[in-house]
């Protein structure tokens, strides 16, 4: 299936002037862009499964800036899919005028907010 328009836009400016588009990774897999410390993975679908595939593609990118954008009705979908995926980073919106940052501490579940019981 082709890009569209927006996802396109949306990732050529997260790559910025030095940075690329379409970087492989681990895997053969691609993000969709990358600078030397920053890794943005684009994600419009809005689905459960996608979102923890493209967190998981910043996972495996090894970069210490982790950036998953998302159109604005699912940033909180999304900040969930990367704590289950075990990342730690930033969930913005398509236009940039939102962000959420998200912290992951090992042992701890996405309901809830206390330790997991055993």
């Amino acid at each position: 299936m082709t890009e569209s328009q927006s996802h396109k836009r949306a990732k050529s400016r997260a790559a910025g002037k030095k940075g690329r588009t379409e970087v492989e990774i681990k895997g053969k897999k691609k993000l969709d862009a990358a600078t030397r410390i920053k890794a943005t993975e684009v994600e419009r679908s809005g689905s459960m499964d996608g979102l923890i595939k493209a967190a998981k593609r910043l996972k495996t990118s090894g970069k210490r800036q982790r950036v998953l954008q998302v159109p604005q009705k699912d940033m909180k979908k999304a900040a969930d899919a990367m704590k289950k995926a075990g990342v730690a980073g930033t969930v913005k919106n398509l236009g940039g005028t939102k962000r959420r940052s998200v912290r992951y501490k090992k042992g701890y579940t996405t309901k809830g907010t206390g330790p997991r019981k055993k």
